[in-house]
């Protein structure tokens, strides 16, 4: 009989579930995502290339050099411009401009989408119905060819461009929000809620929004992609960040016609933009599973 028990608590602790905080929980499930563990350190070594990269590199993006059109070699590891300008500081400033840009994209339209698509999906009927309409209208508008027209009277600013995308992709994120809300608005906590006189504010906010994080987090990593791309092509087609600044997109616009003769100023921007679209998205999938509020034990 003693071996018995013995038997049956070395079994019972052998499937013993560890109590974790949440954090815990979201950074256990986060590490063990490979994929986004080494797309963040990509994402933050590209980050401190960007903007502290210049602080410590000899040459500056708007001064030119005798060397033009030079190769990469030690003193120029990108290579240089025909008119002698080092790539890598230009390089490291279209890198910093782009990722300001995608970055402050993905904050106002996440935000903005999330809490018109949680109201929508909270109240239904006609205030789902008009909010609704109002997304359709702003999804089925062609994003690059009114980003142009509007971004063509920004100055080229940075921010007023991300505020010109921004205002195109939101309806996205309300969308999928939407679609989360209705089904989460049926749960029993949110009647629990309800019955203890929470206010309607209160339980979006508070219980609903929580709860859709790990669709709303995906969609703002998408968005962060989908930034840079946008603004990649409104620079290649001259509507974007205006010389003598520049961004990832105006060094691809302008090496186009030099990819057989002087590839690097076209490849090496080129990759950026790539390394860019595809570490947030890893990331995005990594933070999606490890704040799924749904995986809230894990076993020791």
């Amino acid at each position: 009989m003693t071996d018995l028990t013995a038997a049956t608590v070395t079994a019972g602790h052998e499937f013993a579930v560890e109590q974790r905080t949440g954090l815990q929980m979201a950074l256990r499930r986060f590490l063990r995502h490979r994929a986004a563990v080494i797309s963040l350190v990509l994402l933050v070594l590209i980050v401190l290339f960007a903007f502290v990269g210049p602080l410590l590199w000899k040459y500056t993006y708007y001064t030119s050099t005798p060397d033009n059109s030079a190769p990469p070699s030690l003193d120029h590891p990108f290579g240089t411009s025909t008119d002698g300008k080092d790539l890598l500081a230009m390089v490291m400033r279209g890198t910093q401009q782009s990722l300001k840009i995608s970055l402050l994209i993905a904050l106002i339209s996440t935000t903005a989408g999330t809490a018109w698509g949680a109201v929508a999906g909270y109240f239904r009927g006609w205030v789902d119905s008009v909010m609704m309409r109002i997304a359709d209208l702003v999804i089925i508008l062609p994003i690059l060819a009114v980003a142009a027209v509007l971004a063509a009277n920004s100055g080229g600013s940075w921010w007023m461009i991300s505020m010109v995308i921004a205002g195109l992709v939101w309806a996205n994120v309300s969308r999928i929000v939407r679609g989360v809300v209705l089904s989460l608005r049926e749960q029993e906590f949110v009647e629990a809620a309800k019955a203890l006189g929470a206010s309607d504010a209160r339980i979006i906010f508070r219980h609903l929004v929580p709860n859709a994080m790990g669709p709303v987090i995906v969609a703002a990593t998408i968005l962060i992609a989908i930034g840079i791309l946008t603004e990649t092509a409104l620079s290649f087609l001259g509507f974007g960040v205006q010389p003598p600044d520049t961004s990832l997109g105006i060094l691809v616009s302008e090496a186009r016609t030099a990819v057989q003769t002087r590839p690097w100023l076209f490849y090496f921007p080129g990759l950026f933009i790539i390394l860019i679209a595809l570490t947030v998205n890893f990331i995005g999938d990594g933070l999606r599973d490890a704040l799924d509020p749904r995986q809230t034990r894990v076993r020791a």
